[in-house]
């Protein structure tokens, strides 16, 4: 719900251009406004609003355009036409661009790639060259005072304050080694801030936390340091007291796990340091704080995940289960949280309120590729963008009680590219209280999918009492043989009888009269002709069918070893009796092989595993129970073999 009248905007970014659109109330949809601008461009690669929602800021393939959100008016124009990403300083009072790093024959050692540019008059106040994609945002205090990025490993501090240099010189640095990671936190001034160094010739990894301007080794306020981490994320709490790290390995070099090694560390500005504990093996998806800042969420282990609630201690408050999920959203006021599964999953979404730890509903949302939560906090939306998925574009609105309030499908034709919320500052809106009461909301375009377990067409039919074979077509008789006819069964190549041709009387299968009679053809007969077979047609007719009536003679000849074998019906009967107890035998003879082949074969995998464990690899649960059984396969081999 807006507060006196405040309603944000939705900023929609796709490859026909930039729209913003908005909605007058709680239950209406959103849509254009006349008063809102509407940019046509196929080039636009980025939008972001300003923290505190004063400035909107876009690319459109020719300039970088900065708008004033209270009458949406351009504030200034930036000449950065290839402009990738977009960032506004935490007070919106600059902003900084990054483009791709490139070399050209005027410029062989490259040009700047990332420039910030003063909001208020448009000036170009700092440029660098940063290669590196990921990480490339600087960082800021909360207050604008202190300026900061890593480049070439080496951390650069610039001071802004009223007696400092400005983006003129450093005033502090640190690091120097490669892949540096930097992280100032927000709300204290001075701030604190943490930096990864990478481990190099069998060092550790280490991350060290300092409060700013002390940045000497002596200074540091607490370190932690870890061997298996290829990359490092830092997540701080809204008031910068704690910070989380999200190590990560590229490879497990063990072997026992595909996403490789990952683990969760806290780091505290008091000097307290430790590591996060996690009850299920496997990945770690995600990882939020709350913006009460005394709390934490986790998703993590193989599917179905776990997701778990920690305080400051990292002890955990409270699990909410196991489910199919690798996403975690707090609103703004860390009363409601989503736990959503997203990207390979097919987009189950929960809702739960924190201080009742109780969860509200549950939803579907499937194919979507993006949540964000309005700053209200009593609705998000969900997206289906591309480049992820090109197909099936569009937005919806949600409330937290599970109701759709609103649905967007994209035209076909046009691809929907990112989907954002305007931002306020603190203040603006203020925290609910959470209600469990439900109102109804639209029904969405696409059905959904039906929630029963696919059942085959027999076992249904059996259930309703009904014959599978009588009412299921049965496969045709008739298969195409290697010439291309179809091939019948022995039934159907039994030739039926021509009422057209007259049977000849015979003796012994010779024809009486000497003589073939030819046959009148239907086209013939229709025209009242006779057609008389000439001399040479009467032998080749004479020779076939003395060949036939041989071939038959000998099919009527009786097998000396059928007669020899022949007696009375009790005789024939212990004969199929026989044969009967050597079919079986060959049944038998054939599932054993088959039991021998498997269990051959599980001794053959804990052979391999019994080699692995004795060089050193460490072998997941299930591979260890599996060589715990390697007696009882022994035996049952050993039972096989010596049963008839």
């Amino acid at each position: 719900m807006a507060v006196e009248g405040v309603s944000p905007a939705l900023a929609i970014r796709s490859s026909a251009g930039i729209e913003l659109w908005a909605s007058s109330g709680l239950k209406k949809p959103f849509e254009p406004k006349a008063n809102l601008p509407r940019e046509e461009t196929k080039n636009s690669r980025s939008t972001t609003f300003s923290p505190d929602g004063r400035y909107f800021a876009f690319s459109n393939g020719v300039e970088v355009k900065i708008l004033s959100t209270c009458d949406w008016q351009t504030k200034c124009s930036l000449p950065r036409p290839k402009a990738f990403y977009l960032k506004f300083s935490p007070r919106g009072n600059y902003l900084s661009t990054w483009e791709s790093f490139a070399i050209t024959k005027d410029k062989p050692e490259g040009a700047p790639n990332l420039y910030v540019y003063e909001v208020e008059t448009g000036n170009e106040v700092y440029a660098v060259v940063q290669k590196k994609q990921t990480d490339w945002e600087p960082s800021w205090s909360s207050n604008e005072s202190l300026f900061a990025l890593v480049v070439g490993g080496e951390a650069l501090f610039y001071d802004l304050g009223g007696e400092g240099a400005g983006f003129t010189a450093t005033s502090k640095k640190i690091g120097g080694g490669r892949n540096g990671i930097l992280s100032v936190g927000p709300g204290n001034s001075p701030p604190y801030l943490a930096f990864y160094t990478p481990g190099a010739k069998g060092a550790p990894s280490m991350c060290k936390l300092y409060k700013y301007p002390a940045l000497q080794q002596a200074q540091t306020i607490a370190c932690k340091s870890f061997f298996q981490a290829d990359r490092v994320e830092m997540l701080w709490n809204k008031r910068g007291t704690g910070v989380l790290l999200l190590t990560s390995t590229e490879v497990d070099k063990s072997g026992a796990s595909y996403y490789g090694n990952q683990a969760v560390h806290f780091m505290s500005t008091k000097g307290d340091t430790c590591s996060v504990p996690l009850s299920k093996e496997g990945p770690v998806h995600a990882v939020k704080w709350s913006p009460k800042a005394t709390e934490f969420v986790v998703v993590y282990g193989y599917m179905p995940s776990k997701a778990s609630l920690y305080n400051l201690k990292c002890d955990v408050i409270f699990n909410f289960g196991e489910a199919p999920r690798n996403c975690a959203y707090f609103n703004d006021f860390g009363n409601l949280l989503i736990l959503a599964g997203f990207g390979n999953l097919r987009g189950y979404i929960e809702m739960w309120d924190v201080a009742k730890k109780k969860k509200i509903t549950d939803m579907q949302a499937p194919d979507s590729t993006l949540l964000e939560w309005n700053p209200d906090g009593e609705t998000f939306v969900t997206a289906t963008t591309a480049p992820r998925l090109r197909i099936g574009n569009g937005f919806k609105i949600w409330h937290y009680c599970g109701a759709l309030l609103h649905e967007t499908v994209w035209p076909k034709g046009q691809e929907l590219l990112g989907v954002e919320w305007q931002r306020f500052a603190d203040g603006v809106f203020k925290e609910k209280s959470v209600s469990e009461v439900k109102f109804e909301g639209i029904k969405p375009s696409q059905p959904e999918a039906s929630k029963q377990a696919y059942q085959p067409p027999h076992f249904r039919l059996l259930k309703e009492g009904k014959d599978p074979e009588k009412l299921i077509p049965q496969p045709s008789a008739t298969l195409p043989d290697s010439s291309g006819k179809k091939k019948g069964t022995q039934n159907s190549r039994q030739k039926k009888p021509n009422p057209k041709t007259k049977k000849e009387p015979s003796v012994n299968g010779q024809n009486v009269n000497g003589v073939a009679t030819a046959i009148t053809s239907e086209n013939d007969a229709n025209n009242g002709a006779t057609s008389v077979a000439t001399p040479n047609a009467n032998a080749n007719a004479n020779k076939k069918r003395s060949t036939n009536n041989q071939k038959q003679q000998q099919q009527q000849k009786p097998n000396p070893e059928s007669e020899a074998g022949a007696g009375t019906g009790a005789d024939n009967g212990a004969a199929n009796e026989d044969n009967k107890i050597k079919n079986d035998k060959r049944v038998i003879n054939s599932e054993k092989e088959k039991k021998v082949r498997h269990v051959a074969k599980k001794l053959a995998d804990i052979k391999k595993l019994k080699m692995r464990q004795d060089q050193g690899n460490v072998l997941e649960l299930n591979q260890l129970n599996k060589i715990s059984m390697e007696a009882k396969f022994l035996e049952e081999l050993k039972a096989l073999k010596l049963s008839n």
